[in-house]
C-alpha cells in the first residue's frame, strides 16, 4: 500500500539515496536515517522540500523508537577502504545495528529487508555463487569485520523469523555501481572513472584476470523494491547482481576507451582474501520475482562516467 511509512537505513548513501527516490516517487512516506559516515546529505537534497520524505541523523548501533510499516536496511560502509577504517564499528553495525531493527520491526509489526551482500561467499568454490552455497570466508582476517559481519546479519534475520514469526527478507547484493558512488571510496569503477578522467594511472590489484559482474544502480533498487513486495513466505537469500563476468583489465580497457584517457594501467600486488571469481546465480530472483538487469555495462557505465565527470568539474572549479 503507497500509504505506508517505510524506514530507510543508510538512506542517504549510494544505493541508499537512489531507493528512497523510487520510494518517495511510488507514493510511500519515507523515513531517511543516516549517521553520515559515507552517507551524503547533497544524495538526498532534491528529497528534502517533499513532505513524503524526512531525514534523520542517526547511528543504527543505538536503538529507535519509530512507527513504520517496512524497513530496508542498508546501514553498512560497504567498500573495503570505508569499512577496515574502524573494522569493530563495521561489526557493531552488522550485528548490533541489525539487532535494534530487527527488535524495532518486531515492535512495530514491521516487514523489515536485509541488504547483506556476495561477500558471504568469501573467495567461492562454486562459481556462480548459488543461494545454496555456504561461501568460503575468512573469519580473522582483514576482511572479516564486513564479511562475517554481514553472515551475522543474516543468522540473526532467519532467527527472528523462526523464534518470532518476523517478516524477513534478505537480498545478496553484487557489484553494484552508479551515479553517487563516493571517488575516493576504493571501489574499482569509481576508481577507475576518477583516474581515467584526471589522467592518472588506474591503479589495478593483481593480474586482472579476477572477474567481477556489475549491476547498475537503479536496476539494483527495482530488484531490492521488488523483493520487498514478493509474499511473506519469499525470505530470501536472494542475489541480486548481473551475471555477466567482466575481467578487471577489460573492464579499465572499457573505461579508457569511453573516457578517450590516455592514462596507463599501473598493476599492484593482490590484496589479502580478494575474490579470484564473483558472479551470481540469478536464477532465484528470476523465478520469484520476474527480475534480471535491464542496463548494458556499456550504457550504465555512461551515465558513471558523465556523473564523475560532472563532479570532478564542479570540485575543481
Amino acid at each position: 500500500m503507497k500509504d505506508e511509512r517505510v524506514l530507510v537505513t543508510g538512506g542517504a548513501g549510494f544505493i541508499g539515496s537512489h531507493l528512497c527516490e523510487r520510494l518517495v516517487a511510488d507514493g510511500y512516506e519515507v523515513l531517511c536515517i543516516d549517521n553520515f559516515f559515507t552517507g551524503r546529505r547533497g544524495n538526498v537534497a532534491g528529497l528534502l522540500t517533499d513532505p513524503r520524505f524526512e531525514l534523520l541523523r542517526h547511528d543504527v548501533t543505538l536503538p529507535l523508537h519509530i512507527e513504520t510499516d517496512r524497513i530496508f536496511n542498508l546501514a553498512c560502509p560497504a567498500s573495503p577502504i570505508q569499512y577496515q577504517l574502524d573494522p569493530v564499528q563495521t561489526t557493531k553495525v552488522n550485528v548490533l545495528g541489525s539487532i535494534n531493527m530487527l527488535d524495532l520491526a518486531k515492535r512495530a509489526n514491521a516487514r523489515i529487508l536485509q541488504t547483506s551482500t556476495s561477500e558471504v561467499y568469501g573467495d567461492p568454490d562454486v562459481h556462480p555463487q548459488t543461494e545454496d552455497y555456504w561461501g568460503n570466508v575468512n573469519p580473522i582476517g582483514p576482511r572479516s569485520c564486513y564479511d562475517e559481519g554481514k553472515r551475522c546479519a543474516e543468522t540473526l534475520f532467519f532467527d527472528y523469523w523462526r523464534q518470532h514469526g518476523l517478516e524477513i527478507k534478505v537480498a545478496r547484493i553484487f557489484n553494484t555501481y552508479g551515479p553517487r558512488m563516493l571517488p575516493n571510496d576504493g571501489r574499482v569503477v569509481s576508481n577507475f572513472i576518477v583516474q581515467a578522467l584526471r589522467g592518472e594511472p588506474l591503479t589495478l590489484y593483481g593480474d586482472g584476470e579476477q572477474t567481477r559482474s556489475f549491476c547498475y544502480v537503479g536496476d539494483m533498487v527495482e530488484g531490492i523494491v521488488q523483493l520487498m513486495d514478493t509474499s511473506a513466505d519469499c525470505t530470501g537469500p536472494i542475489n541480486l547482481g548481473n551475471p555477466t563476468e567482466c575481467t578487471i583489465v577489460d573492464l579499465a580497457r572499457n573505461i579508457l576507451d569511453f573516457t578517450g584517457s590516455r592514462s596507463k594501467i599501473d598493476f599492484r600486488p593482490l590484496p589479502i582474501d580478494d575474490p579470484r571469481r564473483r558472479s551470481p546465480d540469478i536464477n532465484l530472483a528470476h523465478q520469484k520475482l520476474g527480475w534480471e538487469p535491464a542496463t548494458s555495462l556499456r550504457d550504465g557505465l555512461a551515465l558513471s562516467i558523465a556523473y564523475f565527470d560532472d563532479l570532478l568539474s564542479s570540485t575543481s572549479e
